[in-house]
């Protein structure tokens, strides 16, 4: 895929889709988790996260696993080691997810394969929130976010 495809896709994906579950979300204000999910949500996103440590992040109830959550999610969002990804990308899967994203420093082709097989669009080795500010600054905006 060219560059040009990548963040044509990337673009589509940051206007489309609204809900988001964050697979790894800290409740530590310091952790990029928790700096991105935040601006994401202050953007009009609507967040899940997915910790099973915890009960509540940014005001939102916490699931265990992708599996648990009681509604639709649109884009899986994975602050996670990539050697760990996998049994979320299946999770995404089985949930009827429409992207796999992994963070920044976060690869994996054989989940991509996987997801990529199963009609999910994937991103790796990017920042939802660095996209979302880089759109912006193009004046390009999700349709929630229209004033």
């Amino acid at each position: 895929m060219s560059v040009e495809s990548i963040d044509a896709a990337i673009d589509r994906i940051v206007q489309s889709y609204q809900r988001i579950a964050v697979v790894g979300l800290s409740p530590k204000l310091a952790r990029p988790s928790y700096r991105a999910t935040l601006y994401m949500q202050q953007q009009g996103y609507l967040i899940t996260p997915v910790n099973p440590q915890h009960s509540e992040i940014l005001g939102e109830r916490c699931y265990p696993d992708l599996r648990s959550i009681p509604h639709p999610i649109e884009v899986v969002d994975l602050f996670q080691r990539a050697e760990n990804v996998a049994p979320f990308v299946e999770q995404a899967i089985e949930i009827g997810a429409k992207v796999i994203w992994m963070q920044l420093g976060i690869v994996n082709h054989a989940a991509a394969a996987l997801a990529e097989r199963a009609g999910l669009a994937v991103v790796m080795d990017r920042c939802m929130k660095i996209e979302h500010a880089r759109l912006q600054r193009q004046g390009k905006t999700p349709p929630w976010q229209a004033h």
